[in-house]
């Protein structure tokens, strides 16, 4: 029987990446989507996967949402935590709600699926957490103070929760992209953006589908003994 997976954020730029190729390998795919209906109905129907929508920074609402999952697919085994938003600004400009937007959605979000589904993994002695985080969260960034203390939280919850699962067969891992292909990066304005690539030693931007093989290998059956680790995917532009 296939294994059940949830991808976050799974219908856009690293998250639609993860999604397809774990479809690929044979999981059932339950893609989470914040906002973007027609995004994700066209998503839906190139892929065949399917879109469900819900607020991954509202508790009650991933409850639900895990719920609904586990209704039409079955018991979850496996989920990623891949959503996340920017609010960039410094701090001496930046307002409590942009802080607590992103707090809340790429932090929260991490404890609010966990929580969902980490009971299921544990009576059923099999789980796997993959949470994103990001080369910032390691590094720092300048104007995100707070995307990089959610990402650097997301390592430390990682950390934890590895502990806790452990005993149950319930691995609990992160990656840490460097900057990626996406629409995100592609927001960044052009002189900024070569300054970036300029420091990246294999001279590029990564490719999503090279973050989504690092979550394949760590969701895998045979990939027990790997728990509470960070995986860095940044063409060595921090190594930590």
């Amino acid at each position: 029987m296939s294994r059940v997976a949830i991808v976050t954020g799974g219908t856009r730029g690293i998250g639609e990446a993860i999604s397809v190729m774990l479809k690929e390998k044979g999981y059932k795919v339950a893609a989470n989507y914040g906002g973007n209906d027609e995004a994700a109905k066209e998503f839906t129907d190139r892929t065949g996967i399917p879109a469900y929508k819900w607020d991954v920074s509202d508790f009650d609402a991933c409850a639900e949402g895990v719920a609904k999952v586990e209704a039409d697919l079955g018991p979850v085994d496996v989920v990623v935590n891949n959503a996340g938003i920017t609010r960039d600004g410094t701090i001496h400009r930046m307002d409590h709600d942009k802080w607590q937007q992103v707090i809340d959605t790429n932090l929260g979000s991490c404890f609010n699926m966990c929580r969902a589904t980490i009971e299921g993994m544990r009576e059923r002695n099999f789980g796997r957490i993959v949470n994103i985080g990001s080369i910032n969260g390691q590094a720092g960034q300048y104007g995100q103070v707070n995307y990089a203390a959610a990402k650097s939280g997301i390592h430390g919850f990682t950390k934890a929760l590895a502990q806790e699962g452990a005993a149950k067969n319930v691995t609990v891992n992160a990656i840490a992209p460097g900057y990626i292909d996406t629409d995100m990066v592609a927001a960044v304005p052009a002189p900024v953006l070569e300054k970036i690539v300029a420091k990246i030693p294999v001279g590029r931007l990564g490719k999503a589908s090279e973050i989504a093989r690092g979550v394949c290998f760590l969701v895998a059956d045979d990939a027990g003994f790997v728990t509470g680790s960070t995986l860095s995917i940044n063409g060595g532009q921090h190594m930590y």
